[in-house]
């Protein structure tokens, strides 16, 4: 039975499938959500277009260690919390109640800003493949509800389906990325040159931009803990499976970029990175190797962005489930089928998703704002709207909360070290949760730079402003339910796995 179940929801929701996945299943929907392919042709190109620096590839190396360092604490405190919410219960438990339900709506937003932003960038590159190819003009949002159908029908079934599926994607992609960094090796303009791998070209005044737009390469990497409660080991599946995606994420992603350099040439990537932008890729892999090789790898590219789509619904199931389980949102979003998926959750953002997919394209459309912001570039206007604004949002949001995990690590392990060493419970996280949030006031200082805009106007400061309006009613929600709800909000962040119910959950509420 869960935590703050109804007589209702205890004798009909199993809540979610226990001992399903195990490491590979749980490292390949993290690295699904990082989307490799994405990265390769549009976070390696504008990162050089951008920070007109060399250094991206050790970008991507320096953040894996920042990341890998933060991981230390992050996955000690998972061997004591085994929960569906991850941040939300981590900074409950580590900091305090009123701070997690702060962080749990911070996190909702997140990550559906991160799955409904990917989603216009897939109904604008289906919209366009399909005319370029075949002369068929069609609307973007179209693919995109489509699409919604598809990701919410996976979203209700057993995840080890959804694992499947996501594994057999990521395999895909890094099939083809493998080929394209052979195939740029093997071109090598100006030879194979380590000029990209040259500390000095990350070590300068670029460093900070080259970190702001690389970071988002790894959103994502943090999901392990929220798939724990269906972990077939918890304690030891989510800090294998977070480590795992980690290293692999920033060697691959450090290692393409850097023959992504080698294939173009050191002295011409910026420029053509600025000339062709994520095309750039495709371009070069039509002149290589041959049109119908570059239109499969266009087609992954979209399958790389459904893996993505898939990977944070299934994130924002899961936290809607932690929240209805414990009270904090109405007790429906725990409902789970007989499978074990989060259902409820599932719809949940599904409709969440619809709705504002529905605005943009209303807005865009019907009352003619693509038009009258962007002109010309009027076609780009899902690209340059829901893409941009949102995941760039998003990304912001997790950055900010996994600097106050960092704090949540050592405030949990100070009162009990559980024998384990002042690497993992202080300086580990002091020094990673420093790094994460200067990085986060470079992200916020840059919002401007990232979200391609010559001038600030509204969006500039109203995107960033809703991560602390979400932390703010979050903050104010557990103190009401405090004055109100008392036995609800005892049990804010102590959500435990089905069936655990009983003495274990009566000393957690006592407490």
């Amino acid at each position: 039975m869960s935590a703050h179940a109804t007589p209702e929801t205890a004798q009909h929701d199993p809540g979610l499938s226990r001992r399903t996945l195990g490491v590979p299943a749980i490292t390949f929907m993290i690295i699904a959500a990082s989307a490799p392919l994405t990265v390769v042709a549009g976070g390696v190109t504008t990162s050089f277009a951008v920070t007109e620096s060399l250094g991206v590839p050790l970008g991507f190396l320096l953040i894996a260690v920042i990341l890998a360092v933060f991981a230390v604490g992050y996955t000690a405190m998972s061997r004591y919390i085994t929960n569906a919410g991850a941040f939300y219960a981590y900074i409950a438990q580590g900091i305090g109640r009123p701070l997690g339900v702060g962080a749990s709506l911070v996190a909702l937003v997140a990550y559906n800003a991160m799955q409904i932003g990917i989603y216009g960038l897939f109904g604008f590159q289906l919209s366009i493949f399909l005319e370029t190819k075949f002369g068929f003009a069609s609307p973007w949002w179209v693919w995109i509800l489509l699409c919604i159908v598809v990701v919410g029908v996976l979203g209700v079934n057993r995840v080890d389906l959804s694992a499947k599926v996501l594994g057999v994607l990521v395999a895909l992609e890094f099939l083809v990325v493998i080929v394209f960094d052979i195939v740029a090796l093997g071109h090598a303009p100006e030879g194979v040159t380590a000029a990209a791998l040259n500390p000095a070209a990350l070590f300068g005044p670029a460093l900070g931009i080259i970190l702001v737009f690389g970071v988002a390469a790894f959103m994502g990497f943090e999901g392990a803990a929220i798939y724990g409660e269906e972990a077939k080991d918890p304690k030891r599946t989510v800090p294998r499976a977070t480590y795992a995606a980690v290293a692999i994420i920033g060697v691959f992603y450090a290692f393409s970029a850097w023959a992504f350099s080698v294939g173009i040439g050191p002295s011409q990537v910026v420029e053509q990175s600025q000339t062709f932008g994520p095309d750039l890729m495709f371009v070069f892999m039509t002149d290589q190797v041959g049109v119908i090789f570059s239109d499969i790898m266009t087609l992954l590219f979209l399958t790389s962005l459904f893996a993505a789509l898939q990977a944070f619904h299934n994130a924002v199931a899961r936290y809607f489930f932690s929240l209805g389980r414990e009270g904090v949102l109405p007790t429906w979003f725990s409902r789970t089928s007989r499978s074990g998926a989060p259902w409820a959750g599932s719809v949940a953002q599904t409709v969440i998703a619809v709705v504002v997919v529905a605005g943009f394209a209303l807005t865009g459309d019907a009352f003619g704002a693509a038009e009258s912001m962007f002109g010309d570039m009027a076609f780009l206007y899902p690209v340059l709207t829901m893409f941009t604004w949102l995941t760039n949002t998003g990304a912001a949001a997790l950055v900010l909360l996994m600097a106050v995990i960092a704090v949540a690590v050592i405030c949990f392990f100070r009162r009990n070290n559980r024998g384990l060493s002042v690497w993992t419970t202080v300086i580990a996280p002091v020094v990673s949760g420093l790094a994460l949030l200067w990085v986060f006031i470079m992200i916020l200082s840059n919002f401007q730079l990232m979200l391609d805009q010559d001038e600030p106007n509204a969006t500039t400061f109203i995107l960033p402003g809703m991560i602390f309006v979400a932390a703010i009613v979050g903050i104010i929600w557990a103190l009401v339910l405090r004055a109100r709800k008392p036995e609800i909000y005892r049990q804010i962040g102590h959500g435990t796995e089905p069936g655990a119910y009983g003495t274990e959950m009566v000393d957690v509420v006592e407490q």
